[in-house]
């Protein structure tokens, strides 16, 4: 019955989706404020719609919370949903071949029977909006397996500023068996596949001042240090030659992958060919002795995300710039601590810098990595319910993103977190032209009813 009411709701679930990702709920800019809120307002109205009680509106001292709960029996176990209406900033908008914030749906060659090319599509509306109307068709159609709580934020691509000040404030309310996420993705769409882990992250900018003012290059050049020179000389030593990073203690908590686990890994179907061709590469590039896919996943990187300072306007300025500013992003693996190597990098890019500049560093935020293990009965339910709806048995994966709010979610609710993606790397999410495919949408939320049924099975005698 539930799969029933899917496929005769589908257009409708299709067209709620768009008018849902029209709304521009950027939450890194605060001209958009009233559109984050409007998100927020439209959830809220979806969810009471579809049968979900005790909906409401959190205000927190950002961009506020929706949540909502369906508790149909105690006894049965509670799933607690987890996802964000926010999206990332659309620029540069010159970049999209369609105007970001009105969905046009595409034929690709990955995607052949459509994609949603809009911000937000894939991250994470598309995604989270598939738990929505899965819960909506299961309700409707008297097959709710489980008790299911919603909890929807709009802050996530600002780093959950307020999130877990929430979470630790409504413990209670929040109380479940496990949480469920759709922020990860599949390998392909013939080879399903569940996210097991997921990186940490240390997030910095660094400011290096020279002199206190702007300068005239052709006076001043070659006699005072120029911060970009001096900056962009600071992030090269940041490398080893071998692709490691060098700061002193970097390394010194990471756990070395098995070389079981690493065989189970090198099972996922990967053409290196395909993967160069896809980003127009000519090598790929990283830390010896690791493949690519371990490179992204179950090794630590550091990255530079921005770099500027002095003139970049149209023409030639001869300038020797006051400042130089830089923002670096670095990856970590479960058991390295993000304060840690917060600390440890800024004690390093302050002792490398000369005599000749100040260094100022800021941190943003952080997290922490996590891995998944795959032996209790929520994962069970979820590989289960992929083998249905695949006909394939899903590969556990580890993914090189960051949710920091996953290990928030163990520390302090107690609760494993089971991430059931959907989307395809090649959705770009985070740049221009994002897009969710209209296969992946519908497979998600054909998917999750069959994960509530194993979990009730599973956990019969909780």
């Amino acid at each position: 019955m539930t799969q029933d009411y899917i496929n005769n709701n589908k257009e409708r679930f299709l067209e709620e989706l768009l008018e849902f990702i029209k709304i521009p709920s950027v939450s890194a800019d605060m001209k958009f404020k009233n559109d984050v809120l409007k998100a927020a307002g439209f959830l809220e109205q979806n969810l009471k719609n579809i049968g979900v009680d005790s909906v409401e509106v959190f205000p927190t001292e950002g961009h506020p919370i929706v949540y909502g709960e369906k508790i149909i029996d105690q006894n049965l176990p509670t799933v607690l949903v987890y996802g964000h209406y926010d999206v990332q900033p659309a620029d540069p908008y010159e970049l999209w071949d369609s105007d970001p914030f009105h969905p046009v749906i595409k034929k690709t060659e990955i995607h052949p029977n459509g994609a949603i090319f809009a911000r937000g599509a894939c991250d994470d509306k598309g995604q989270m909006f598939m738990h929505v109307k899965a819960f909506e068709a299961m309700y409707k159609s008297g097959e709710l397996a489980c008790n299911v709580k919603f909890m929807f934020e709009g802050e996530e691509e600002v780093g959950s500023k307020n999130l877990e000040k929430f979470v630790r404030a409504n413990t209670r309310l929040l109380k479940a068996d496990v949480v469920l996420v759709s922020d990860t993705g599949i390998i392909n769409n013939e080879t399903p596949s569940i996210c097991v882990g997921l990186r940490g992250l240390s997030y910095v900018e660094v400011e290096v001042t020279g002199p206190n003012r702007d300068l005239h290059s052709g006076l001043y050049g070659g006699a005072v240090a120029n911060p970009i020179n001096i900056l962009s000389k600071m992030i090269a030593s940041l490398h080893n030659d071998d692709g490691s990073i060098n700061i002193p203690g970097f390394y010194s908590d990471v756990i070395e992958v098995s070389k079981e686990d690493r065989f189970q890994m090198a099972k996922a179907p990967f053409k290196l060919n395909e993967y160069k061709k896809d980003l127009n590469i000519n090598e790929v590039y990283g830390e010896d002795g690791y493949t690519t896919n371990e490179r992204n996943s179950i090794r630590p990187s550091l990255d530079v995300n921005g770099v500027w300072g002095g003139y970049v306007g149209e023409g030639a300025k001869t300038v020797l710039p006051s400042k130089a500013y830089a923002k670096i992003s670095m990856r970590l693996v479960p058991n390295q601590s993000s304060q840690k190597i917060t600390d440890l990098f800024e004690n390093h890019f302050k002792k490398i810098a000369p005599e000749s500049v100040k260094v100022k560093v800021t941190p943003h935020h952080g997290g922490e990595g996590v891995v998944i293990p795959t032996d209790f009965p929520a994962f069970l339910a979820a590989k289960k319910a992929m083998e249905k709806t695949f006909g394939k048995t899903p590969i556990p994966v580890r993914s090189g993103g960051s949710i920091p709010i996953v290990p928030m979610f163990e520390e302090v609710l107690g609760l494993k977190t089971i991430l059931l993606g959907f989307g395809l790397d090649s959705d770009v999410i985070h740049s221009p032209n994002e897009h969710f495919g209209l296969f992946n949408f519908y497979k998600g939320i054909e998917t999750i009813p069959y994960f509530y049924q194993n979990l009730r099975e599973l956990m019969k005698d909780k």
